[in-house]
């Protein structure tokens, strides 16, 4: 792990996948900014110590992108314990599981992205818009393990951005080091096996995510065929440019 990789690193009890957007390299040689975006796993595993860090780091907003289920068998605390936060559910993959699995049909690890870009424009927009809306200071969004719904939209700010490919792919695959140990820890009694083939994030899925943005015209193009707007699409490369 690099040096910069490391500083992006948080430190968030009880989280095992929570890290800041900033430190990436550029297209143009600069970097991301720092303390604006912060992708993480589920919130709901916060200790209080957690919760504190949260609020010491100075977090404004949250968004949930979980389906409605997993957040009623795992509700948020951000609500309760940090009113102040701003806090919106906004799940990604449509309403639902069965949902999403209808929609998307059984896409690999590999084009799993592609199929999200093509198969739920409509709710990213919502998730996006919302980002670029949001109140100054750190933005934390977040799924359950924080690797593929999460994933997908750390990319797609990172692209946005002009971060170099390799960067997002390598932040892409940094869940399944970070998750490892603390998941077959979590889960003693599931098959270890299951567990790291799940916890798999090839950087093929973020190459291959950038080519399919590629094919629609680049990053802009696609986010402005979803129906977000000019400034929308300014205000989300602001995020992490300025």
């Amino acid at each position: 792990m690099t040096d910069g990789e490391t500083r992006r690193r948080l430190d968030f009890p009880l989280l095992l996948n929570a890290r800041d957007l900033g430190g990436c390299p550029t297209l143009d040689g600069g970097e991301t900014r720092f303390r604006s975006l912060i992708r993480a796993d589920d919130l709901a595993q916060l200790s209080a110590a957690g919760l504190r860090a949260l609020q010491e780091f100075g977090v404004r907003s949250v968004i949930d992108l979980r389906w409605s289920e997993e957040a009623a068998d795992s509700p948020s605390p951000i609500p309760g314990a940090l009113p102040e936060v701003q806090y919106r559910r906004l799940p990604l993959l449509t309403e639902s599981e069965l949902e999403w699995r209808l929609r998307s049909g059984d896409a690999t690890k590999e084009l799993w992205n592609c199929a999200v870009l093509e198969h739920v424009g409509e709710e990213l927009r919502a998730v996006l818009a919302t980002i670029a809306a949001a109140a100054p200071g750190p933005l934390v969004f977040h799924c359950v393990a924080g690797k593929d719904r999460t994933g997908l939209v750390a990319a797609l700010l990172l692209a946005l951005a002009d971060a170099v490919p390799e960067a997002i792919a390598r932040d892409y695959a940094a869940s399944t080091e970070s998750l490892r140990e603390g998941y077959l820890r979590r889960y003693p009694s599931a098959d270890p096996t299951h567990i790291l083939r799940a916890l798999h994030c090839p950087e093929e899925g973020a190459h291959n995510m950038l080519k399919f943005l590629a094919d629609a015209g680049g990053v802009r193009a696609y986010l402005r065929d979803i129906g977000l707007t000019h400034e929308e699409v300014a205000r989300l490369r602001a995020r992490l440019r300025g």
